[in-house]
């Protein structure tokens, strides 16, 4: 059987405080089925990948965000973890990194406090998106319809709970990398962004 992802480039947002499982399964996921991962996040070297709250292992940077751009990818994963997206929403570079994707209608896979950084990118508005139970209040506040379930598909976007729905998740990213492209996620984006700047 052919590999579903030969040849894609999929970029992983991450950096100190990262839920390591959140990080190495869907790394491994995109990595079988034929895709090219590499480790993008704040600055170069290593990050220090999490157990819950005890230190695990470290994993080396292949670019930074200043150096990364979406069009040389195919695709998003954005792990999570309290800290590492905590971090990485205050960092103007990493925040349009994100954005980038939605843009151009790439497919993107988000994980427990990864939606942090969906919030903080703008785009959440009118879309079904799941998350750790803590971001709830924060995808409402952002115009995002939260929902409590293992995976959630939305025009390209999947989002899951916890390092349980991790399964689920790692075959739906799969499936949506192989899609490639939605047309519906550019879409929203633009109609999220054009929300945002419309005057209350």
């Amino acid at each position: 059987m052919a590999e579903k992802l030969q040849g894609k480039r999929i970029a992983f947002l991450a950096t100190d405080m990262v839920e390591q499982v959140e990080l190495t399964e869907p790394w491994q996921a995109v990595k079988n089925e034929g895709a090219e991962p590499e480790l993008v996040s704040l600055e170069e070297g290593q990050i220090q990948g999490f157990s819950h709250y005890d230190k695990a292992d470290s994993f080396k940077v292949d670019r930074t965000v200043e150096e990364a751009r979406a069009d040389d990818y195919d695709g998003l994963v954005i792990p999570g973890g309290v800290g590492n997206p905590d971090t990485m929403r205050m960092d103007e570079n990493a925040v349009d990194f994100v954005r980038q994707f939605f843009e151009q209608g790439k497919p993107v896979g988000v994980i427990c406090h990864g939606p942090w950084m969906l919030v903080e990118a703008g785009v959440v508005r009118g879309r079904r998106v799941t998350s750790w139970p803590s971001l709830r209040t924060d995808i409402r506040n952002a115009g995002g319809n939260w929902v409590d379930e293992e995976v959630v598909v939305d025009s390209g976007l999947v989002t899951s709970r916890k390092p349980a729905d991790l399964p689920a998740f790692n075959k739906k990213i799969v499936e949506e990398f192989a899609e490639g492209r939605h047309e519906q996620q550019a879409q929203k984006a633009r109609d999220a962004v054009h929300a945002d700047a419309t005057p209350s």
